[in-house]
């Protein structure tokens, strides 16, 4: 069983940066395809990145490309979000997940992740 647990939330200005981590425990991290995910309020939870456990492929929604990276660290069994270029609008509960099933891709499906983490608050004032 894999047990996920976020850090790095908080306030941030319009336009600025922030670090989300992914800190997992378990001995098969790097078997895991990992991804992220968030909620505002009333709305759907939506994958914005993955990454592939088999060849490390990462997925990004079209309104994050190009200003959000999602790196793994497998020896630190640790997966990051750097996120730049922040708008009002992404303010959100960010989740990181894991799917277990050892896919070709990504899914983004909040149904076909196995392990989540309870959510870092990310606040982006205007």
């Amino acid at each position: 069983q894999l047990q996920l647990v976020e850090s790095g939330g908080g306030l941030v200005q319009l336009g600025g940066p922030l670090r989300l981590s992914c800190a997992a425990s378990g001995p098969t991290f790097s078997s895991y395809t990992m991804g992220w995910f968030r909620q505002a309020p009333g709305k759907e939870r939506e994958c914005v990145a993955g990454i592939n456990w088999r060849n490390g492929n990462p997925y990004y929604a079209a309104p994050v490309k190009g200003r959000f990276a999602g790196p793994r660290d497998n020896a630190k069994n640790t997966e990051y979000l750097q996120m730049n270029s922040l708008k009002p609008e992404e303010t959100a509960v960010y989740y990181c997940a894991a799917d277990g099933r050892q896919r070709w891709g990504i899914v983004l499906g909040t149904r076909d992740y196995d392990y989540w983490g309870q959510g870092t608050q990310v606040t982006v004032s205007s």
